[in-house]
């Protein structure tokens, strides 16, 4: 799901961000040109930064509820015991 981030050290936080050079990138790769105003209108039209971090929040929470799920169930070889008597 794209490349591993190198350990630097302990965090207590993660921060994401989508910039209009990324809005531009994304048009671009859908075949569209967005120019830096363009993008800054975009961004900015209504409530579409508050939309756009209330999704980004949401699919980080959803992330990490997966991790501690898959973190949290036994692996197959520790559910392998032998019958007691």
């Amino acid at each position: 799901m794209g490349e591993p981030m190198i350990l630097r050290k302990k965090r207590e936080k993660v921060v994401a961000e989508i910039t209009i050079t990324h809005l531009m990138k994304f048009m671009q790769e859908q075949g569209r040109f967005l120019d830096e105003q363009q993008a800054v209108n975009l961004l900015n039209t209504g409530d579409r930064a508050y939309v756009m971090w209330k999704q980004m929040m949401y699919a980080g929470e959803n992330y990490i509820k997966s991790v501690l799920v898959q973190t949290s169930q036994p692996s197959s070889h520790t559910l392998k015991s032998s019958p007691r008597a």
